[in-house]
């Protein structure tokens, strides 16, 4: 997998650590920004669309599988092109997206803009999960993808308040708005101070018989492999606790969207303390230890909730602090799995991000087509949901990266 080395660009040198870290934390942050902000909104929006749980969520779903077959297309593009042309072109569809989602009609415009706006998603956290290869070594870049993923908790935190806030006092168009101003914003930032951070760009990158090879390559790396499962697992439980939160918490335990909106709330905190605690526990036990380490908690997650479900337990407050160790293990797993999963390939950094990235949303996609047609009035979409993708992501901490974790030399 060659990169060929061709036009100058600007020192990335030029921009601060601290700058580049926050806006890595304001990119990754997309994210949670674009889904979080009207999850607790979802049963209100149900309501007033007259639409099912199924389509609501469709929503959430149709943007993940955009979100992540997207990256296929932006990661080699990045590597041809750069990663600034890139985030410029995706963050202004994201915002003529997001315009289309506060104006909809109806469910149908409102999936159809929703998957726009996942497409263009995705060219924003492949895009800031390059940079950090572009921009570090492997060991370095799990710290500074610790810290910029604690910057993405904040907004996690953040945005699931807000969106409570914005759909009970002005409606959840309002929460589109707000997603149309940040990327405007966001937008103006990346062209005024951020400077190309691909120091060789590959003129081959798009060509298909070296991009078809460059995926092959990739997707046989060991390394790649296991820490691809690691995300993809860790994210599958996400998902699940996401979409399944609002309606097992309001519908089988009693709680309202106020009460759920401070439980996302406080997986967004949680969250920021589990990425702290990874950087506690690297250099004292390395990437793989603390891998395995957060494996540990995720299947006490599992367990919790599934003892919890077969004694019949209907107290929300149980299944809330259960459901609260899955984000310390995600906030380890996270950072440890996307910085390790491109690390070895500093000239291929957009299209392994891009890869681990459509890894993840096809699995989280096909999770919540399963979720959907789950829910019956009972804890048990959630318990059961959450508790495989526990599992799943212990079993793949504490074996494929224990054996193949160690990070390549650039």
């Amino acid at each position: 997998m060659s990169a060929s080395s061709s036009s100058a660009v600007a020192s990335p040198a030029a921009m601060s650590p601290v700058f580049v870290i926050g806006l890595l934390a304001l990119l990754l942050g997309f994210q949670p920004l674009t889904t979080d902000l009207y999850l607790p909104a979802m049963p209100l929006l149900a309501q007033q669309l007259d639409a099912s749980v199924a389509q609501t969520q469709s929503t959430f779903y149709a943007l993940i599988l955009a979100f992540g077959c997207s990256q296929l297309a932006w990661g080699p593009a990045s590597d041809r092109w750069g990663r600034r042309p890139i985030l410029l072109a995706g963050i202004g569809l994201y915002v003529l997206a997001a315009v289309g989602c506060a104006l909809a009609p109806h469910m149908d415009a409102l999936i159809a803009w929703r998957t726009v706006q996942g497409a263009a998603l995705g060219a924003v956290v492949m895009a800031a999960r390059a940079i950090v290869r572009d921009l570090y070594n492997p060991v370095e870049g799990t710290h500074v993808m610790s810290k910029a993923l604690s910057g993405l908790g904040v907004l996690a935190c953040c945005s699931p308040l807000m969106g409570s806030w914005l759909a009970q006092y002005m409606g959840w168009r309002s929460t589109m708005v707000a997603l149309s101003v940040v990327g405007a914003a966001s937008w103006l930032l990346v062209w005024l101070r951020f400077q190309e951070s691909v120091q060789h760009f590959n003129p081959h990158a798009l060509q298909p018989r070296r991009l078809l090879g460059s995926w092959r390559e990739i997707l046989r790396q060991p390394t790649f492999l296991a820490y691809s499962a690691t995300t993809t697992s860790s994210y599958g439980g996400l998902v699940v606790f996401l979409t399944a939160a609002p309606f097992v918490f309001t519908q089988a335990l009693g709680w309202s969207a106020s009460h759920v909106g401070w439980l996302l709330a406080a997986n967004g905190v949680i969250y920021i303390g589990g990425t702290m605690l990874c950087r506690r526990l690297l250099p004292r036990w390395g990437v793989r230890n603390t891998v395995a380490i957060a494996g540990g908690l995720a299947v006490l997650c599992a367990a919790l909730l599934l003892g919890l479900a077969l004694l019949e337990v209907r107290t929300p407050w149980a299944y809330a602090c259960a459901c609260l160790l899955f984000p310390i293990a995600h906030g380890i797993q996270q950072p440890c799995g996307q910085s390790g999963a491109v690390s070895a390939f500093p000239k291929a950094a957009g299209m392994a991000s891009a890869l681990n990235g459509f890894i993840m949303m096809l699995f989280a996609f096909a999770t919540g087509q399963l979720l959907g047609r789950s829910f019956n009035g009972t804890v048990y979409p959630l318990v059961f949901g959450l508790g495989f993708w526990c599992l799943a992501a212990a079993l793949a901490s504490c074996t494929l990266v224990r054996r193949h974790g160690v990070p390549s030399a650039p």
